[in-house]
């Protein structure tokens, strides 16, 4: 079965996208960068663009499915409330081109993809890398972030249907060909 995932690691200022095929029990990257937005100083204008470009991402890509990063808590009550706003933008996106969601908190992320949920996002990046024949050398950490949203979101998807794996490490130990 092939299956286009977008995954969103989302933010305010900066919000990290990625974009990858399912098929076939393999997963590749198709494409993956961020949406800078620090130089918009109204928040609602960011929130405008926000929305533009998850939809124009869409519609371009034509993905099946979407995951997002869930919040998380901070001690920073008004950087979560700018979170929360960039998420349910994005899921606006989302469910304005009637795209299914799934949301993962970054401690499942991380597990799903180095074995530790509480990996550095540099630890989570280097992980992608060894996985994927993809050049993530250029790629802001924001965008490797949402890669990482979208495959474990692919493989959340294996474990709830074929009851397999805990994580990428033991996935690949026992299935070595297939990460393109």
């Amino acid at each position: 079965m092939e299956k286009i995932v977008l995954g969103i690691d989302p933010g305010t200022n900066i919000l990290g996208y990625g974009i990858i095929l399912s098929k076939n029990n393999q997963i590749e990257v198709i494409y993956c960068d961020i949406l800078s937005l620090k130089k918009i100083d109204d928040s609602f204008t960011r929130l405008k663009k926000i929305f533009e470009f998850i939809v124009n991402v869409i519609d371009k890509y034509k993905p099946d499915e979407l995951a997002i990063e869930s919040q998380f808590y901070g001690k920073n009550v008004q950087s979560m409330l700018k979170l929360g706003r960039a998420q349910g933008v994005a899921i606006s996106a989302a469910l304005h081109r009637e795209l299914p969601i799934f949301e993962y908190s970054p401690k499942k992320i991380k597990q799903s993809i180095t074995g530790n949920g509480n990996a550095s996002k540099e630890q989570v990046s280097g992980m992608l890398k060894s996985l994927f024949n993809y050049d993530f050398a250029d790629k802001p950490l924001d965008a490797t972030d949402a890669v990482a949203v979208a495959v474990c979101h692919c493989f959340q998807n294996k474990i709830n249907h074929k009851k397999t794996y805990s994580n990428w490490k033991s996935f690949l130990s026992k299935n070595p060909d297939r990460i393109v």
